[in-house]
């Protein structure tokens, strides 16, 4: 059996491009999984943590199909700190239990020969968990720029962005705590 891989944490702010890294890396054969995937994984039908959202939003947050409309729930959280707060209480433990199944699993099979995992985290130093990494790469590009490639990508206004940007961390504060910058 081969050396245990490193885990690597990418993250960064809203815009700054680490889907972008994420799939650079994977196409190069790095093993690499994305916390905004397993976000969406951890509340599709029959997953507890849906039923949580549902008790803590109500039956409005859930789609005819049955599935959660993340508009509508995005509307209720995006100007309310304590709604977000509650549903990142509900989210973020599924998915950092769903990450460290994934490097349990990369780990296992290190006879394969993965030097490195790597975990794209939007909000990893804001739940406290740069220790669960050997390293940690931020992305970073300017204010305008990540106002531009959210406008675009999801259709919202600039000021729209500029509310999420402000939700989030200093991308100073992001900076001091980065092992490495791109």
């Amino acid at each position: 059996m081969g050396p245990v891989p490193a885990r690597i944490g990418l993250t960064g702010g809203i815009g700054t491009g680490k889907s972008h890294v994420l799939r650079f890396l994977a196409r190069r054969g790095v093993p690499t999984v994305d916390a905004d995937d397993l976000a969406r994984l951890v509340v599709v039908p029959g997953e507890p943590a849906l039923g949580a959202v549902v008790r803590r939003f109500g039956g409005e947050v859930i789609a005819p199909d049955g599935t959660l409309d993340r508009q509508a729930l995005a509307r209720m959280v995006f100007d309310d700190a304590r709604a977000r707060q509650d549903l990142e209480g509900i989210i973020h433990p599924a998915v950092w239990q769903a990450i460290g199944q994934w490097f349990e699993r990369l780990e296992g099979d290190a006879g394969r020969g993965a030097r490195v995992g790597v975990a794209a985290v939007p909000l990893l130093f804001e739940t406290g968990h740069k220790g669960d990494f050997d390293k940690v790469i931020v992305t970073h590009c300017s204010t305008d720029a990540q106002i531009a490639r959210v406008s675009a990508r999801d259709g919202l206004s600039a000021d729209a962005v500029r509310r999420r940007l402000e939700a989030q961390m200093a991308p100073d504060d992001r900076l001091g705590r980065a092992d490495a910058v791109i």
